[in-house]
């Protein structure tokens, strides 16, 4: 039998060709004596298929918490006794949100919103964002408000939304286990609306909510089939009064594994760091994610937990030597 990373080397990195779902296992299945050779040939893959340059991308929460939804995971649902509360972020906060994200050499600024999907209050409150964002500074926005109608897909296609970010948190087999007051099809059928309006579509997931290694595959077997074009993966960061709240954390190899996978899983993907790899990865596995598929990553703090200082990220990119990506031109 051919091992997995000898086919792997062959199908991904000569062909392009991303893993199967039944591949993808294997990659994840892997002895931890295997994790460094997984890694390097994750890290060539992401070399040759998207190059050096790292996307720097700041995020913000216009709406905080009060969130009707039940996503076990969240502490911005309202259903829980989590601390997180309802709160709004004015213009001016935001427009200063998006002046510190620029400082950082970040070229993507996200607007994010704790909602079911967006009512017209919120979608007037955006409009005005990011009016008032254009006004001062150049970045490109992105927006993550929830599930959409077609009359708000295309309204945020006019108002110049770049890319649009609603993950599927995790596998269509897992999902009835982490959220049961909307259906995984009902965030599927969303990301296939921004994709026809012509906005990028931002779609990862959570790793660490009691789902199995086959159901990991199963993921990224999925992502692969909707073909996003930047993949956000987070670890959970387990909150206090939320039903998540005693689950363990990530352990670091398990989550470099991870990473790896979904790399070769999804070639040419925009693979970025997003929540929880600061408490499941630490500093050193910072920097072997970065060695090991990774080219994109959120600097700064999340919604409701904290990050990793932006100077830190930033020096580790320029000692590993890649690059910044540079603001689009198109703008």
């Amino acid at each position: 039998m051919t091992d997995i990373l000898t086919i792997a080397r062959q199908q991904v990195l000569e062909e392009g060709r991303g893993l199967d779902q039944a591949q993808a296992l294997e990659c994840l299945s892997l002895p931890d004596e295997r994790l460094e050779e997984l890694l390097a040939l994750a890290h060539e893959v992401r070399m040759r298929h998207c190059g050096p340059e790292v996307e720097v991308e700041g995020i913000i929460s216009v709406k905080t918490g009060g969130c009707p939804e039940d996503c076990h995971f969240c502490s911005q649902s309202g259903q829980f006794t989590s601390p997180v509360r309802a709160a709004w972020l004015d213009i001016p906060s935001l427009v200063e949100a998006a002046k510190e994200t620029v400082k950082t050499g970040a070229t993507e600024f996200c607007i994010v919103a704790a909602v079911r999907g967006p009512d017209q209050r919120l979608m007037d409150q955006v409009k005005k964002g990011i009016e008032a964002i254009n006004a001062e500074v150049e970045i490109q926005i992105a927006c993550s408000l929830g599930m959409l109608t077609q009359e708000q897909v295309d309204a945020l296609s006019s108002w110049g939304v770049h890319r649009y970010n609603h993950n599927l948190e995790t596998a269509k087999s897992h999902f009835p286990k982490v959220v049961t007051t909307h259906t995984w099809e009902e965030r599927w059928d969303t990301l296939q609306m921004v994709r026809d309006a012509g906005m990028e579509v931002c779609c990862g997931g959570l790793i660490g909510m009691g789902e199995t290694l086959e159901q990991r595959a199963e993921f990224a077997a999925q992502l692969a089939e909707l073909d996003p074009h930047e993949v956000p993966l987070n670890f959970l960061n387990p909150r206090p009064g939320t039903p998540f709240e005693s689950f363990p954390v990530v352990e670091g190899a398990e989550a470099l594994k991870t990473i790896a996978t979904f790399r070769l899983a999804l070639p040419r993907t925009i693979l970025r760091y997003a929540g929880g790899r600061e408490l499941t990865l630490g500093d050193l596995g910072t920097r072997e994610g970065l060695l090991g598929g990774i080219n994109a990553m959120i600097v700064g703090n999340y919604l409701t937990t904290l990050g990793r200082d932006a100077d830190k990220d930033l020096d580790l990119l320029t000692e590993l030597q890649m690059p910044i990506k540079a603001l689009s031109q198109t703008l």
